[in-house]
């Protein structure tokens, strides 16, 4: 562990359970499609961001990334047209979940977790 990490307090157990809720509350994509994946997260981190910084810089990376992931199954849907959208629908959904499931654990660990290829609107 290196002098720097060893600075950051551990989040404590309360924190840790709503960061790994943010992510994981992108699942309400299975609920309402479409907007459910960005609705869950949001909800979750403008109830609690104000607990704990580890929730409200969790939250927004949930928050962002599944805006991102939305932008993305567009462009998938538009790309449908030709149908290279389809196969790169499953591609780009399979990923995500991989990378939910990833992150919601890291935050349940109490370390941060910051999505690959995601465009962070919400700072």
């Amino acid at each position: 562990m290196s002098d720097e990490q060893a600075l950051v307090p551990t989040p404590s157990g309360e924190a840790r359970k709503w960061a790994m809720l943010c992510h994981y509350a992108a699942f309400g994509w299975f609920v309402a499609p479409m907007i459910g994946n960005v609705i869950g997260p949001l909800l979750v981190w403008q109830l609690k961001k104000d607990v704990d910084p580890f929730i409200d810089q969790q939250g927004k990376e949930a928050l962002n990334f599944q805006i991102t992931f939305s932008l993305w199954l567009m462009i998938c849907g538009i790309l449908a047209w030709v149908l290279i959208g389809f196969p790169l629908m499953v591609l780009v959904s399979v990923v995500a979940l991989v990378l939910v499931i990833i992150a919601g654990i890291r935050a349940n660990e109490g370390k941060p977790y910051r999505y690959p290829f995601c465009w962070r609107i919400v700072k």
